[in-house]
């Protein structure tokens, strides 16, 4: 019989999906505009509340683009980001031209640390004559950055904030939906998020002006003439209408989606609260809400895991883990920073009893497509990097599954 294999996080239909995605096919609405995408952002706008406007597009670093052009970054800007992410936080920087500013973590919310940031913003003015243009903080795994700080400094130099929060859906601080502090907000919908429309994202706005120039721009920036009319450079990032119908059948369960992604995080918190050399992330206070989109867990170094003594002795050839997509083989076996031995034993381990696990973000500051970038680092980042490995949290995994991914990392344990 053939093994069930529990992945990190995969979508879980409602079963409306497809009610609006037929309605799409009937009345021929198959393009990348339409009533679902209309009603799809209406949902989005009632969820994230305090009075912001939504766009849906194609995806979360599409949104990320067009916030940097909306905020007039251009070629010879400075964008601080936070160092510890997945890369299409920074990667959208490089397409319009500018130069990312990573800064490094705070230890309690693994997230960009405000005095690290006040500190980058400093000293770029006085290296480069300027001050940065935007800051863009994520949350990192679903956890709330602090971003009654973050805002505090980027007011204090008038530098425009873009909330990150592509893994933070649903997340809050101090009660607020993440990606409506700032000037911008984003959001994504990939197949492994909190919801799905198989691939896409949204930008939140802070009005309709700012909503109507981003899809003006996200569907190629036509003038009003008979013909087509162009005087600035546009895109086609807009969501399709089949998409966005997934969309709408996602939000009838975005609530139950949420609790049991906290349910998953609580069942883990409990089984690790006394395990010798494993700490569980929770939030950090009280002002700290995560969706716990994807659950973590950190291996103390002296910590010692079966099959450690394997690792590390043949180069990784292929995608590792679910869907990753297409991946480049580098042919070595190892970089200048990696996941600690006992981590990627453990993560080996998990792998043949049929769990998907995986290494946190590699911190952008270590990327070498980003060598020789301006970086502010305090070693936290990194050092979590190394010890830290994500395990399943999505709404297919049943308790069930959790208590045999907790028994299974247990009995990897050597004691």
């Amino acid at each position: 019989m053939m093994q069930k294999r529990i992945y990190l996080c995969l979508a879980h239909m409602s079963g409306k999906e497809q009610q609006f995605i037929q309605e799409a096919f009937d009345t021929n609405w198959v393009v990348p505009l339409g009533p679902n995408v209309n009603g799809f952002e209406d949902d989005l706008k009632r969820f994230v509340g305090q009075n912001k406007e939504v766009v849906a597009l194609s995806a979360g670093t599409a949104a990320i683009h067009l916030a940097l052009i909306a905020c007039g970054v251009q070629a010879g800007d400075e964008v601080i980001c936070q160092s510890f992410t997945f890369c299409a936080s920074a990667n959208p920087v490089a397409y319009v031209g500018a130069t990312p500013v990573f800064v490094d973590s705070e230890k309690d919310s693994w997230n960009m640390d405000p005095a690290l940031l006040e500190q980058a913003i400093v000293d770029r003015k006085a290296k480069t004559g300027k001050y940065p243009k935007a800051i863009i903080p994520v949350a990192l795994y679903g956890m709330p950055y602090n971003i009654d700080a973050i805002m505090t400094i980027a007011d204090k130099y008038g530098i425009t904030v873009i909330e990150d929060a592509a893994e933070g859906f649903g997340s809050k601080w101090k009660g607020q939906v993440l990606g409506t502090f700032g000037e911008f907000g984003i959001l994504s919908f990939n197949g492994n998020k909190m919801i799905t429309t198989s691939g896409g994202g949204a930008l939140i706005c802070k009005d309709t002006e700012t909503k109507n120039k981003i899809m003006w721009l996200a569907t190629q920036a036509r003038e009003a003439y008979s013909y087509y009319q162009h005087e600035a450079i546009g895109y086609n990032y807009r969501l399709s209408n089949i998409c966005a119908g997934i969309g709408r059948g996602q939000m009838t369960i975005i609530d139950e989606h949420l609790a049991h992604h906290k349910h998953i995080a609580k069942m883990y918190a409990d089984a690790f609260k006394d395990v010798p050399g494993i700490s569980f992330h929770s939030n950090p206070s009280e002002n700290h809400d995560s969706n716990y989109w994807l659950c973590t867990i950190l291996l103390d170094e002296d910590l010692h895991v079966r099959g450690e003594d394997d690792t590390y002795k043949e180069a990784v050839h292929g995608a590792v883990g679910g869907a990753a997509g297409v991946v480049h083989s580098g042919g070595t076996i190892h970089t200048d920073c990696e996941p600690n031995r006992n981590v990627e034993a453990m993560r080996i381990q998990l792998d043949k009893a049929g769990i998907e696990s995986r290494p946190l973000w590699k911190p952008m500051h270590k990327q070498p497509v980003f060598k020789g970038v301006p970086a502010y680092i305090n070693g936290t980042a990194e050092s979590l990097f190394k010890r830290g490995l994500c395990l399943p949290s999505g709404p297919m995994v049943t308790d069930e599954d959790v208590s045999y991914i907790i028994q299974n990392i247990k009995d990897n344990l050597i004691h």
